[in-house]
């Protein structure tokens, strides 16, 4: 496949727990790293790697992924990991992110997730009031991307894929990340987005078991598109 190269997303690969993995990464050129620091996930990243070790790892997108986690702790992660990005991946309310904005480095960004279901209507509805944090502090937007992703049960990557069509109905004003079961077999139908995403984000379908990924394919499926 080929993506003209204005429109080729950047890549992110969440869920990481082994440094030996994170520097394979590094070495081909990933944009951004994702650690989940939610205790409830199988790939909760300080079960494996302390504060003091992700701090040392030497890249640019370091992202810390986070579910209804008090401010303060998400304050002193970030200082303590070196992280780039905030993902909030719960149901952080709008006053929660524009509080969590003022406390954090200017320099660090905030990726709000929006996790889309099978109704449509009520998906959409979801999405446009998520949107309208856009505008409650005027020209800056606590929120720098957006991230959409598949909903499930629980918190966290389901590793489905849900109606990207549903996109085409929105005008997204902010650059988003795109996620939910992105594999080889379905890269193709980014083609038919309106407004492509700004980066892609996978997680399961590139493990052995949670946590470990199958670099050798990450390698091949980055080369696949990019």
């Amino acid at each position: 496949m080929n993506l003209q190269p204005s429109s080729t997303p950047k890549l992110k690969v969440c869920g990481l727990t082994q440094l030996n993995q994170i520097q394979e990464l590094i070495a081909i050129n990933v944009d951004f790293l994702g650690f989940i620091f939610y205790a409830k996930s199988p790939r909760y990243v300080l079960n494996h790697l302390g504060l003091d070790e992700i701090s040392t790892i030497d890249h640019h997108g370091k992202t810390g992924v986070f579910v209804n986690e008090d401010p303060d702790t998400i304050l002193k992660i970030v200082q303590k990991a070196g992280l780039h990005f905030v993902q909030l991946h719960g149901d952080e309310s709008d006053r929660f992110i524009a509080e969590l904005r003022q406390k954090l480095n200017p320099e660090v960004k905030i990726i709000k997730v929006i996790r889309i279901g099978n109704n449509n209507s009520e998906t959409k509805n979801k999405i446009l009031q998520t949107f309208s944090l856009q505008q409650t502090t005027g020209n800056l937007s606590p929120i720098s991307y957006y991230l959409f992703d598949t909903d499930g049960k629980a918190f966290g990557g389901t590793g489905k894929q849900f109606d990207w069509s549903l996109l085409n109905n929105l005008t997204i004003p902010l650059p988003y990340f795109l996620s939910g079961g992105i594999s080889e077999e379905n890269i193709g139908n980014i083609e038919a987005l309106q407004q492509k995403p700004y980066a892609l984000d996978i997680n399961s379908k590139f493990e052995t078991e949670p946590g470990y990924k199958d670099i050798d394919r990450i390698k091949k499926f980055k080369d696949l598109y990019q």
